[in-house]
C-alpha cells in the first residue's frame, strides 16, 4: 500500500471555491414592498447580486489561519467562484481536527454583509485519518455561518441525498481506486444522472456548495510531528512511525505502523503462565541439580537483564527455595505479575520470609520497575540499616527514586520521603545535601510541582521540632542569602563589558564592599561542605576564569582562620558534574573497603539550581601547562617534590601517590565513560595527585571522532618512568586490582545509575533506556575475571600505543593557544 504523510507536505492548504448548485427563492414582492432596502439584498433582490465566499481553517474551536475573503466578479444567476485559493497554513500542520470552514455573505441592503449560509468540513477523514482530495460537495446550512466546533451545527455531510453516496463512488472512480469498464460505466452515468434528477426534486431544500481540494497520487495520512517529551506516558497507541529501508534498486521511505495491542500481554501466555503458576504451591519443593544450576545462573544475572518467561516461571516456582538466597529476591520480584492481585498478595507474603537482603538490592527495589507499594517499603525497611555516612553516598539517588514512589497519597507521605526526611532531620549534614538535591528538584518543571515541593514543605515545617532544629533553619536560610550574593555577583561581571582584568578588579571591589555583606556576614555553614563553616570572602584572591561562562573562584574565610577555595557558576547545570563526582566517591570508598587507597581526589560539587552551582577548587597545574611549561610530569614533580636518592629523583610518596591515582582514574572514567579528554581536563596537583575534571560528556559520549575507550596519554606513562619501569607494572596491577573490586560491586554501581533513569541529567536524558546498559557493558559481566582483566590489559596496551588522541590533542592545543 503506497501511500504520503502530511507532515511531508510543506505547501499552504490550496482550496478551489467553485459554484452553489441552487439558489434560495427569492423574498415574496410584499415583502420587498414593506421594507424596499430588501430588495437590494441577497434574500429579495430579482436581479443577480455579488456574493462572497469566506473560507477558514479550524481546530478545536479556535482559528488556525487566516480567513480568505473571495468575492464573485461577476453577479450571476447562479453564484460562482471557481478560483483557487491558498489558505496561509501548510498541510504540515495541520491537526488531525483541523476543519474548513466557508461561509458565504451577501449585500443586506445595507453597509453591512448578510450571511448567506455556512458549511464545515473536516480535512481528514475520521475512518482512516486520510486528507480530503478532489471534488466535494458541501451542504450550505441557510442563514448560518460556519462555526468550526468538534459537535458542529453545521456540517458539510449533513444530508441524506444517495448522491452524497454515489458521489464519492464517483470520486473513488475518477482517481483510479474503482477500475474502469467503458459498457458498465456508461450503463452507470445514466442511471445516476436518472438519480440525480429525482433527488434534486426531493431534496429541493437543500443546498449545496461545489469545491475542489488537490489529488495526490496516493492517499495522504495524517502524521504528527514528534515533539521530544520530558518523560514518555506508557505505550498505548503509537502513531507510525518513519524508517528507511534499502532494496536492490532505490531508497524507499515507508511507514511502520505498530500493533496497539503490541504492549499486551498474550491471552494464550496469559493462561498458560497462570496454569504453571497456580500449580507450583508446594512450599517444601526443591530443584534438581540441573534446575538448581539454572537457579544459580539467574540469581548471577546482571540486575537490569530482563528475564524471559520461562525463567520468570522458574522463579517463581522455586520461591520458596530461593528465599534463604537474598541476591534473588530482585529476580522474584521482576518475575511477579503484580496485576494479578492473588499473585501479587502471595508475593507479598513471601518476600518476608526472604533472607535479610544488602543495600544494592535494596536500591534495585526502588527503581521505575517496582510499582508495589509494599515491596518499596520494604526495601526502605532494609536501607535503615545503613550508616549516615553510606546513606549520603546513595542520597543523590534516593532523591531520584522519590520519582518512582506510587504518589496515591500526598507526595510527602510516601513511605522513602518519610524516611529520608526523618534521616535528614537527625542528621545536619544529610539535612544539608537532602535540602539542596530536593530544592533543586522542585526547580524542575516537570516532576517539582508535583513531588519535591510538597517534600520540601514537609521537611521544612518538621524541621523546628528536631534537637537544634531552629539553628538548622537558620543556617538554610543564611546559604540560601549566600548563593543568592554570589548569583547577583556572577551577573555583575557577566554583564560588564571591560576587559578580563577590569572585570576582576570589579569583582574584588564589590566582594570588599561592606554593604553587600561579602566581606564578612554571620558564621554559615558552607553549602558543598557542610563540615566547614565560612565567616567571609577574601577579596583580592578572588578572581575571573578565563572561559565563555566566566566561573568566578571565590577564597573564602573559614571559621577556623583559614581560607577555602570555590570555583561559582552561573548559568551552568552541574548536575552531571555532581552524579559522576558522587560515583567516585562512592567508587573511592568501595576500594577502601577492600584496602586498596588509590589517592583519589573526588572534589565537593553541588548543583544549587538547574542553572548554577559550586565546587571546590583544588590548586594544581593543567596537564597542558605542565608539558609545556616544564616540558615533562618528571621534571614537575622534581621541582616541588625532589629527593634525590629516589628513583627519578622525586620523592618515593609522591611519585606512589601518582601511579596509584593514575590507575584510579583510568578505571573510574574507563567504566563511566567520561569522554571529552583533552590535557586541559587533565590536572596534577603540586604533591602528585593526578585527576580528572569537566565531566560534561559520559557514558561514551565524545565530541572527537574514535575516542579511546580508556585516555591514558603517553605523557603520563613517561611520568612513572615509562613503560619498561617498575612503576608501569605497578599502575597495571593497581588498574587490574581496581577494575576486579569495583567489578564484584557492580551490583551497587548499576542499581544507582537505575534510579537516575528518569533525571535531568544531559546526557542520561539523550538515551534514557540505554544509559544503565553502557555501564554494564564496561563491567564485562558476561566474561569470567580471567577474561576481564585480559580484555582491560588489551585497552590500557591500545590506549598508550593510540597515534590519533596524541594528533586530536596537539590539535585542541592549538586551538586553545588561537584561541587565547
Amino acid at each position: 500500500m503506497n501511500f504520503h504523510r502530511s507532515t511531508d507536505v510543506d505547501r499552504p492548504l490550496r482550496v478551489k471555491l467553485g459554484y452553489l448548485e441552487r439558489q434560495r427563492e427569492s423574498l415574496p414582492m410584499s415583502a420587498v414592498i414593506e421594507d424596499p432596502a430588501l430588495g437590494l439584498s441577497v434574500l429579495g433582490s430579482r436581479s443577480p447580486v455579488t456574493m462572497t465566499i469566506q473560507a477558514q481553517v479550524f481546530s478545536s474551536a479556535k482559528p488556525l489561519s487566516q480567513d480568505i475573503w473571495l468575492p464573485q466578479k461577476l453577479p450571476e444567476l447562479i453564484p460562482k467562484w471557481n478560483e483557487w485559493v491558498d489558505i496561509p497554513i501548510d498541510v504540515k500542520d495541520l491537526p488531525l481536527d483541523a476543519c474548513l470552514c466557508v461561509t458565504i455573505w451577501g449585500p443586506s441592503g445595507g453597509a453591512e454583509m448578510q450571511v448567506y449560509g455556512g458549511t464545515t468540513l473536516p480535512l481528514f477523514d475520521n475512518t482512516d485519518n486520510t486528507l480530503m482530495q478532489g471534488r466535494q460537495k458541501l451542504k450550505i446550512w441557510l442563514d448560518q455561518k460556519a462555526d468550526g466546533l468538534p459537535n458542529t451545527s453545521t456540517p458539510a455531510t449533513g444530508s441524506t441525498n444517495p448522491m452524497n453516496r454515489l458521489e464519492l463512488l464517483m470520486k473513488r472512480h475518477q482517481t483510479g481506486h474503482i477500475k474502469a469498464l467503458d459498457w458498465l460505466d456508461n450503463l452507470a452515468f445514466r442511471r445516476i444522472e436518472k438519480i440525480n434528477q429525482e433527488s434534486l426534486v426531493r431534496g429541493a431544500d437543500d443546498h449545496f456548495l461545489f469545491i475542489e481540494l488537490p489529488v495526490y497520487d496516493a492517499d495522504m495520512v495524517f502524521n504528527d510531528h514528534y515533539y521530544k517529551r520530558d518523560q514518555e506516558p506508557a505505550p498505548t497507541f503509537q502513531l507510525p512511525t518513519p524508517v528507511t529501508v534499502f532494496d536492490d534498486e532505490a531508497q524507499q521511505s515507508v511507514m511502520v505502523v505498530y500493533d496497539p495491542e503490541f504492549a499486551k500481554e498474550s491471552p494464550i501466555q496469559s493462561k498458560h503462565r497462570r496454569l504453571v503458576r497456580s500449580a507450583a504451591h508446594d512450599k517444601d519443593l526443591r530443584p534438581n541439580p540441573q534446575i538448581r544450576d539454572e537457579l544459580a545462573a539467574i540469581m548471577n544475572f546482571s540486575p537490569v537483564r530482563e528475564l524471559t518467561s520461562d525463567e520468570k516461571n522458574l522463579v517463581w516456582k522455586f520461591r520458596h527455595y530461593l528465599t534463604r538466597h537474598p541476591a534473588a529476591l530482585s529476580k522474584f520480584v521482576r518475575s511477579v505479575t503484580w496485576d494479578d492481585s492473588h499473585e501479587a498478595q502471595e508475593a507479598v507474603e513471601v518476600l518476608h520470609l526472604w533472607a535479610r537482603i544488602d543495600v544494592a538490592d535494596a536500591l534495585g527495589l526502588l527503581g521505575p520497575g517496582t510499582t508495589n507499594a509494599r515491596v518499596r517499603a520494604y526495601a526502605v525497611d532494609r536501607l535503615r540499616n545503613a550508616s549516615d555516612h553510606d546513606l549520603k553516598l546513595y542520597l543523590l539517588q534516593l532523591v531520584e527514586a522519590l520519582k518512582f514512589e506510587p504518589w496515591s497519597v500526598s507526595p510527602a507521605k510516601s513511605y522513602l520521603a518519610r524516611f529520608l526526611i526523618n534521616r535528614a532531620i537527625l542528621n545536619p549534614i544529610l539535612g544539608n545535601f537532602f535540602y539542596w538535591y530536593v530544592s533543586v528538584q522542585s526547580a524542575e518543571r516537570r516532576y517539582g510541582a508535583q513531588i519535591y515541593q510538597p517534600i520540601l514543605r514537609h521537611y521544612l515545617t518538621a524541621l523546628p521540632g528536631a534537637p537544634d532544629g531552629e539553628g538548622q533553619i537558620m543556617q538554610i536560610k543564611f546559604q540560601v542569602k549566600f548563593i543568592n550574593k554570589l548569583l547577583d555577583l556572577a551577573k555583575m561581571v557577566k554583564q560588564s563589558k571591560e576587559s578580563r582584568p577590569r572585570r576582576i578588579e570589579q569583582l574584588r571591589d564589590y566582594v570588599s564592599d561592606p554593604r553587600n555583606e561579602l566581606a564578612s556576614f554571620l558564621p554559615t555553614i558552607l553549602p558543598i561542605d557542610p563540615t566547614v563553616v565560612i565567616v567571609g570572602c577574601v577579596a583580592e584572591e578572588c578572581t575571573v576564569f578565563k572561559s565563555s561562562m566566566q566561573p568566578l573562584k571565590i577564597v573564602l574565610k573559614t571559621q577556623g582562620g583559614g581560607t577555602y577555595p570555590i570555583i561559582f557558576k552561573s548559568g551552568d547545570d552541574l548536575r552531571q558534574d555532581q552524579l559522576v563526582i558522587q560515583i567516585i566517591q562512592l567508587m573511592d570508598q568501595l576500594l577502601r573497603n577492600e584496602n586498596l587507597d588509590l589517592k583519589l581526589t573526588p572534589y565537593s560539587v553541588l548543583a544549587t539550581s538547574p542553572s548554577d552551582g559550586a565546587m571546590q577548587f583544588v590548586p594544581n597545574e593543567t596537564v597542558a601547562h605542565v608539558i609545556g611549561e616544564y616540558h615533562g610530569i618528571l621534571p614537575f614533580l622534581r621541582k616541588y617534590n625532589a629527593d634525590t636518592n629516589a628513583p627519578y629523583g622525586v620523592k618515593v610518596e609522591v611519585m606512589d601517590t601518582f601511579v596509584r591515582s593514575c590507575a584510579g582514574y583510568a578505571v573510574i572514567t574507563y567504566l563511566l565513560g567520561v569522554g571529552d579528554r583533552h590535557l586541559e581536563n587533565l590536572l596534577l596537583t603540586f604533591d602528585g595527585h593526578f585527576l580528572h575534571i569537566d565531566f560534561g560528556y559520559i557514558l561514551g559520549q565524545d565530541p572527537k571522532p574514535f575516542p579511546p575507550m580508556i585516555k591514558l596519554p603517553i605523557h603520563l606513562i613517561d611520568g612513572m618512568g615509562g613503560i619498561t619501569s617498575d612503576n608501569y607494572v605497578k599502575f597495571c596491577s593497581y588498574c587490574f586490582t581496581a577494575f576486579t573490586t569495583l567489578r564484584r560491586s557492580s551490583n551497587l554501581i548499576l542499581a544507582l545509575f537505575s534510579l537516575m533513569t528518569e533525571s535531568s541529567i544531559p546526557n542520561i536524558m539523550t538515551e534514557r533506556g540505554q544509559a544503565v546498559h553502557k555501564v554494564e557493558e564496561r563491567f564485562c559481566l558476561n566474561l569470567t575475571e580471567q577474561e576481564a582483566i585480559l580484555r582491560f590489559k588489551n585497552l590500557i596496551d591500545d590506549s598508550v600505543n593510540a597515534f590519533l588522541p596524541m594528533v586530536i590533542d596537539r590539535l585542541h592545543s592549538l586551538a586553545q593557544y588561537w584561541r587565547a
